[in-house]
């Protein structure tokens, strides 16, 4: 086994939800997928002042896309641009972050 240090990671999961080796806090449904953004906020596990972004997961700053999350649209192509997306998300994270210091 080898440790790497990595500023994120992306894992190709394939046709099921192979979310099984994440913590618990973060929140999936019962089919194992990723709850995110809206998803997040109704289930009652999201401990935020704001909204979760689109692609936020239950704990804060951490992001997910593609095929992994919940109810999504099952095409690679997506997959590519809620990656792009969720760019964007960590910077307003990381700027959120800052105002409140």
């Amino acid at each position: 086994m080898q440790r790497v240090d990595c500023g994120g990671v992306f894992v190709f999961i394939g046709a099921d939800a192979e979310t099984g080796w994440l913590p618990d806090a973060i929140a999936r449904d019962d089919r194992g997928y990723i709850c995110t953004g809206d998803a997040v906020a109704k289930s009652g596990r999201w401990t935020q002042q704001r909204d979760p972004y689109l692609l936020e997961t239950s704990v804060p700053g951490i992001f997910a896309c593609g095929d992994v999350r919940c109810r999504p649209i099952k095409r690679a192509a997506t997959a590519v641009d809620k990656g792009s997306m969720s760019i964007a998300f960590v910077q307003q994270f990381v700027v959120h972050q800052g105002e409140k210091r």
